[in-house]
């Protein structure tokens, strides 16, 4: 004989409780907590925020030099704003995209941070960020050569080895430029994915490039021509 189907009980709400809002997890608050507890070994007190010595003692504690190329891509991930230094919020949401709330997963996610421009897209987006990471004045919009010298090495000379070597001997001896904006920046990795070295076949010089790549590749001619 069948049993009879008993109704559905809904469950108990409480009237006091709206339930549109819920209490944070407490594994997320906890999260943040050791996030903010790391930021504090770094902040300068007075400025509420890690500045160039904090950022020198954090580089001491993760084992990566200042200059390496996996601190530019933390700061990317940060969305840091300004040269130098981070903020709380900059701080949180680097890390919390990390996955990294104590200085041991830190560690290993700065070691492995160069996974996170291995997409085309990404790199892209890191590549223009490095460019705006250098603009630390209000409304500059360039960046002077030695800097972007310091740059090409810093972002491209792992990848293009050779082309970054002979693009920055050309920039320190030409002088026409004193400082580039972001359309050199961007054309600078464009020409080294779409233009083969060292024949320079692939480069036509009436597509749009810029005047200070065209001056480039006749310098390179010129060079080969000389050996």
């Amino acid at each position: 004989m069948p049993r009879p189907k008993r109704k559905a009980v809904p469950p108990i709400i409480s009237s006091d409780v709206d339930s549109s809002v819920r209490e944070p997890k407490k594994s997320t608050a906890k999260h943040f907590d050791r996030i903010d507890h790391l930021f504090e070994s770094y902040i300068n007190k007075s400025l509420g925020l890690i500045d160039p010595e904090g950022i020198e003692a954090l580089c001491k504690d993760v084992r990566v030099d200042h200059t390496d190329v996996r601190m530019l891509i933390l700061a990317w991930k940060m969305k840091a704003e300004k040269q130098g230094y981070f903020t709380k919020d900059e701080w949180r949401r680097g890390l919390k995209s990390l996955g990294a709330e104590t200085l041991t997963k830190l560690r290993k996610a700065i070691n492995g941070l160069k996974k996170e421009v291995t997409v085309p897209e990404c790199f892209e987006d890191f590549y223009s960020y490095a460019f705006q990471y250098c603009l630390t004045e209000d409304k500059q919009r360039s960046v002077d050569i030695d800097t972007i010298c310091e740059l090409l090495n810093v972002v491209l000379r792992s990848e293009f080895p050779g082309q970054v070597k002979l693009l920055i001997e050309y920039l320190k001896i030409q002088t026409d430029y004193r400082a580039l904006n972001m359309d050199h920046w961007r054309n600078f990795y464009r020409f080294f994915k779409e233009v083969s070295f060292l024949d320079l076949q692939s480069y036509d010089s009436s597509q749009a490039w810029p005047v200070i790549l065209d001056n480039f590749v006749e310098w390179l001619k010129e060079k080969e021509e000389k050996i």
